[in-house]
């Protein structure tokens, strides 16, 4: 949660819309590889004691995985297109921007009912 309500908008706060960018760009896929090491390695310890949650965290690596592997990838084609001049790739970069954060959401929630289950 800290990098997407936190870091992300202090980085465009602080830094040039162009920079930011950059700045993000070079960050997200260092993000998405915290994502799957936690996820997975949670997971591997709740898989001795609670099946459903190690089975949520590593759906929440799997779907990390897509993000950095897939989506990312395309993310970034659009927006270079819409650098380009490319006026298609504006409402496809944020499409798919869209989507990036709704699966965020979905893992942050996913989180968080695992550690609620240990409350």
């Amino acid at each position: 949660m800290l990098y997407s309500f936190g870091f992300a908008p202090l980085v465009f706060s602080a830094l040039p819309v162009d920079d930011a960018s950059r700045f993000l760009r070079a960050a997200f896929p260092h993000y998405y590889v915290f994502v799957i090491v936690t996820a997975v390695s949670s997971g591997a310890i709740l898989l001795r004691s609670n099946f459903q949650s190690a089975a949520l965290t590593f759906a929440i690596a799997v779907l990390a995985i897509y993000a950095r592997q897939v989506l990312m990838l395309q993310i970034n084609a659009a927006r270079d297109a819409q650098l380009h001049g490319n006026t298609e790739a504006k409402g496809r970069f944020k499409r798919l921007h869209g989507v990036s954060v709704v699966l965020n959401f979905i893992q942050l929630i996913a989180a968080g009912y695992v550690l609620y289950r240990f409350l």
